[in-house]
């Protein structure tokens, strides 16, 4: 469900991106409450269609806030409907409808070693992970390794600042930017694979660190999955977070049997089924959202994860995904917007 919250605030970041805080009144307030990662999913009507994004809230979880607001991270896109929007026309006092915070990129404030990795927009949720974390646990540490074209071009500079000079013992900060030379750190370049083989073990006892964050551009995480992977990290203490997918291939997608010629979906949503006809070519999303208009999506392109749904019987074929950790295939979950029936009968239950 969509909630109305008003702009409390705008702040320029960079020539091309802006932090927007949300007011949360006081009867939502539990309802917006989020974890240190997670993200809204937000709406606005632009042309007589319904535009859908998901933006990662970069404020600390808080449990007394006097005044709670929740606040987000926009970088425009080109050709982004919302992300223009946002940038050009947006002031306070407006109105943005919102989803509750959603998302599994959360670390849980706990004793121990972290670190992330991200690449541009991609700090957006680590800064609130690594806040969070620093604040309510004074036994762990946060190292964040962070990738950016130009300074200029660099989000919360300030924010990051703030938590080297608050945190001098237990927050690591390390900086690398691409096109740009820095007077002192790290020479300029890529954070690739070759880099990151490294630079890591250079920098802390990769082995020995309790959760890894990677967040950003599909080149940058994916490169930081290898290197750890590579340098001996436990896949479960590597949680990632895409921002942006180019027109490459696909992450690895759930197998299954051709398409069957015709195909029925049930599906399970706030505790009311349904059965209906999947059309010809049509995902399983598309297929609810005929019948159901608030089945849960964002970007519809296996980014965000927000359409994760339970495939309680059949097979389905995924056409991309970059959402889906291998234990949650494994388990059974699938993204209904790139999910296609691969048997007769489908059903999905999104309340699980």
């Amino acid at each position: 469900m969509f909630h109305p919250l008003r702009v409390h605030a705008i702040e320029r970041l960079t020539d091309d991106s802006v932090a927007v805080t949300l007011a949360v009144p006081p009867e939502l307030r539990e309802t917006f409450r989020h974890k240190p990662g997670q993200h809204l999913n937000v709406r606005y009507a632009a042309d007589g269609e319904e535009i859908r994004r998901s933006y990662s809230i970069c404020s600390p979880a808080t449990d007394d806030a006097a005044d709670p607001v929740v606040r987000i991270g926009i970088r425009l896109v080109d050709g982004g409907t919302f992300s223009t929007y946002a940038l050009k026309e947006l002031a306070v006092g407006d109105l943005i409808e919102a989803m509750p915070p959603t998302g599994r990129f959360v670390l849980i404030p706990r004793a121990g070693r972290f670190a992330a990795i991200v690449g541009g927009s991609g700090i957006t949720p680590v800064l609130s992970i690594a806040g969070t974390l620093l604040e309510r646990k004074r036994d762990a540490t946060f190292c964040l390794i962070r990738s950016d074209r130009t300074a200029g071009s660099t989000m919360f500079l300030d924010e990051v600042a703030d938590l080297k000079d608050r945190y001098p013992d237990r927050f690591q900060l390390v900086t690398v930017l691409s096109r740009e030379e820095q007077q002192a750190g790290l020479p300029s370049g890529r954070l690739d694979r070759d880099r990151l083989d490294t630079l890591l073990p250079a920098l802390l006892p990769v082995t020995e660190v309790d959760g890894w964050f990677l967040c950003g551009p599909l080149g940058l995480v994916r490169a930081a999955e290898d290197a750890l992977r590579g340098l001996g990290v436990d896949r479960t203490r590597v949680h990632q977070e895409i921002f942006h997918v180019d027109d490459g291939p696909a992450a690895p997608a759930r197998p299954g049997p051709d398409a069957p010629a015709h195909s029925r979906l049930t599906a399970t949503l706030d505790g009311r089924s349904g059965t209906w006809p999947v059309q010809d070519g049509d995902s399983l999303l598309e297929t609810v959202l005929r019948s159901r208009s608030d089945a849960p999506y964002a970007c519809k392109g296996g980014v965000c994860g927000t359409c994760r749904a339970f495939l309680v019987s059949g097979e389905v074929r995924m056409d991309r995904n970059f959402a889906l950790e291998p234990e949650e295939t494994d388990a059974g979950y699938v993204l209904a917007c790139q999910s296609h029936p691969a048997t007769p009968e489908v059903e999905l239950d999104f309340d699980r």
